[in-house]
């Protein structure tokens, strides 16, 4: 990583020292408070369980910390994205998603936003910004694109739609803040499921909306407090926990993946190979020039759903489990979860393994399916 992506990294555990009285406690408390002691004026104090919690401030300031922008955390991803759509947009407003993107944030718009006047229309991600972005309230961006892994040049998207009159906002999950930080390329708002990496256990929902401008982060805040739709004070400590080690394992992630992907590269029964590292990805010149580590998701083709299915279950260090980013190398046919692509297309997680052992047991179960 670069120099100041380091500095944020040695400095990410350290945090709350500051704060530190002698004999506090090194790891972050848990608060599990619905209620807080608040006689009198109690302006500036923790009141009530759904306005605040010293457990989501702690994970918020580290992710604010990796963002270099205010961040409010949510108890999802999609409970991140919600919070931009019903807190920004209002009836007669219009939006722009891509038609390669997560498929769960098309739904949200085609169920919930349209019935209340608020209309989308869609893109491919390689192609965002064909047309221009005139007449849109907001655009919004999934790069690189689950699962295909298509990237756009964010900053190119950031200023044709802030010269049309339209927000950006980007969803970073698939990359992370060590791996890249779309408000810096010109992005008015991030969105990330924390769910995923950040976590890297997979054993907790959780989410964050990031942005520099003030009114963004009032705005989300205020939809956060009045909906409801906030994280628990145990998920909140969970995710801290995780943040603590996410260089180490995000670092381990990418090396793995790319050694992973060229050698995938080379065997015969994959085709449609997609990794932003690789100098053939149609996306790698773009990729290394807005992102700082190529990622640890893999997508390829197989001959068929069986070989697929086959493929996925029958790696002795491989997970079929939908999600990514934890420690387990974890894959999924995405074709089952409603993508449009192909019935053999696989998306492959890459975990913490060692490259070598998993390596090996990623390309016997491949050979299996090719005798």
């Amino acid at each position: 990583m670069s120099e100041p992506a380091n500095a944020r990294a040695a400095a990410l555990p350290h945090l709350r020292d500051k704060r530190f009285a002698k004999g506090d406690p090194i790891p972050l408390p848990l608060t599990m408070a619905a209620i807080y002691h608040t006689p009198g004026d109690a302006t500036g104090f923790d009141q009530y369980g759904r306005f605040s919690n010293p457990t989501w401030d702690a994970v918020e300031h580290m992710l604010a910390h990796l963002e270099d922008a205010p961040c409010v955390a949510f108890p999802s991803g999609m409970a991140a994205i919600c919070s931009v759509f019903f807190g920004l947009l209002k009836a007669g407003d219009r939006i722009l998603l891509p038609a390669d993107g997560y498929h769960t944030t098309r739904a949200l718009a085609d169920r919930f936003l349209k019935p209340f006047g608020v209309t989308y229309d869609m893109r491919p991600t390689s192609t965002f910004l064909d047309d221009g972005f005139d007449g849109y309230r907001l655009a919004f961006v999934e790069t690189p694109a689950n699962p295909g892994l298509d990237i756009c040049d964010i900053a190119a998207v950031a200023d044709a739609a802030h010269k049309a009159g339209a927000l950006l906002a980007v969803d970073n999950t698939t990359m992370t803040p060590f791996g890249q930080r779309p408000l810096d390329h010109g992005a008015d708002i991030v969105v990330a499921a924390d769910t995923k990496a950040p976590n890297g256990h997979s054993d907790v929902l959780f989410g964050h909306v990031a942005s520099r401008n003030a009114d963004i982060i009032a705005a989300v805040t205020g939809w956060r407090e009045i909906s409801g739709s906030i994280p628990g004070p145990f998920e909140a400590w969970l995710v801290h926990r995780g943040l603590e080690t996410l260089d180490v394992r995000f670092d381990r992630m990418c090396s793995s993946a790319d050694v992973i992907a060229r050698r995938l590269k080379g065997h015969g029964a994959i085709s449609g190979l997609r990794f932003p590292g690789l100098e053939s990805d149609p996306s790698h010149n773009l990729a290394r020039a807005q992102m700082e580590r190529f990622g640890f998701l893999i997508s390829f083709e197989l001959a068929s759903e069986e070989k697929a299915e086959d493929f996925i279950n029958n790696c002795a260090l491989m997970q079929a489990a939908t999600s990514f980013g934890g420690v387990h190398t974890s894959a999924e046919r995405r074709s089952k979860r409603g993508d449009a692509v192909s019935a053999g297309f696989v998306r492959l997680s890459v975990g913490c393994e060692p490259v070598e052992e998993l390596w090996k047991a990623i390309e016997a179960s491949l050979d299996k399916i090719s005798g």
